[in-house]
């Protein structure tokens, strides 16, 4: 039988985190969980669009318990306050889940200076999560979920000398490097996980195509005729956001999901949440590393896993 919803296991009594949460998978996932006992952490940027879907999260479940942090994945100082409000009412943390993005946006900066693609989707994500360690680290077997895409095998990976892309910017270029630096973050993070000793786990998910409004703000922000082929095939063939958040949900919430894995649809853009095989294994460990350094040095935060 296919994996949904109703597979996922009582979480009475967990935290979860998931970034983006004010709409599209972002908003299933805090549903999902939320109707599965967990307390979730709404972090996303105060607008009245993260208001509307508070809203619409407690009208969907009632009994459900949200708290909502403020987070500007494009700002490393709202990430830090962000990270201390969360770390100081939840000692202990038991999933998160790196959600949120843009895609195939115009050049811009983050307020760090970083490309907005690369700063968002990853760097973004790398300082929350690298912050966020320590009570994660205080559960008994939290799980990391980083977000990726099929975009990922178009990515030829992050220059030392110029991650930024600065006199070479391409949108699409941008997008590919930055989901694959998730691909190469969950996987690495793994890694450090098990050279540590600890029971936490890092996992990676992509949704495959869904229709969300991740394509709607790629054509306001770019306009281009990828951005603009891209969100009529979602909203022609893409999966609902409710199936589409299902292979993030597997891999934070599955028991039997390991840390390491990747999930996604089965028949790769659309279908039920399955693990997926990884490829790019040849020199993984050398681009990870490379990852590591360029990642600690622009957002100047260390990611430490400390041995159990």
């Amino acid at each position: 039988m296919p994996w949904s919803e109703q597979e996922i296991p009582s979480l009475t009594g967990k935290v979860a985190v998931v970034t983006g949460a004010n709409g599209g998978l972002g908003q299933e996932n805090a549903r999902a969980l939320a109707a599965a006992g967990a307390t979730v952490v709404v972090a996303s940027r105060a607008s009245e669009k993260t208001d509307r879907a508070v809203d619409e999260l407690r009208e969907s479940v009632p009994e459900g318990s949200f708290e909502v942090v403020p987070l500007d994945l494009a700002s490393l100082a709202s990430v830090r306050e962000a990270a201390s409000t969360i770390s100081a009412a939840h000692p202990s943390l038991d999933i998160l889940i790196n959600n949120a993005g843009v895609m195939g946006v115009a050049e811009a900066e983050t307020a760090d200076g970083f490309e907005m693609q690369l700063g968002v989707n990853h760097l973004g994500h790398w300082a929350l999560t690298a912050l966020l360690m320590e009570p994660l680290l205080q559960a008994p077997a939290s799980r990391v979920v980083t977000v990726t895409s099929t975009a990922h095998h178009f990515g030829r990976g992050l220059d030392p000398e110029n991650p930024h892309l600065r006199g070479n910017y391409k949108p699409w270029r941008a997008y590919f490097e930055s989901k694959l630096a998730n691909f190469q973050f969950g996987l690495g993070l793994q890694k450090k996980f098990e050279a540590a000793g600890t029971t936490a786990s890092s996992l990676i998910a992509h949704p495959g195509l869904s229709n969300t409004d991740l394509q709607a703000r790629s054509v306001e922000k770019n306009g281009d005729s990828t951005a603009r082929f891209f969100h009529g095939l979602a909203s022609k063939t893409g999966m609902s956001p409710e199936n589409g958040a299902l292979p993030q949900l597997r891999a934070a919430t599955d028991p039997a999901a390991k840390g390491g894995e990747f999930y996604g649809p089965l028949w790769g853009n659309n279908g039920p949440p399955v693990r997926k095989p990884i490829f790019r294994k040849i020199g993984l460990d050398r681009a990870v590393d490379r990852l590591w350094e360029v990642s600690e040095r622009e957002t100047g935060i260390p990611l430490v896993v400390t041995p159990s």
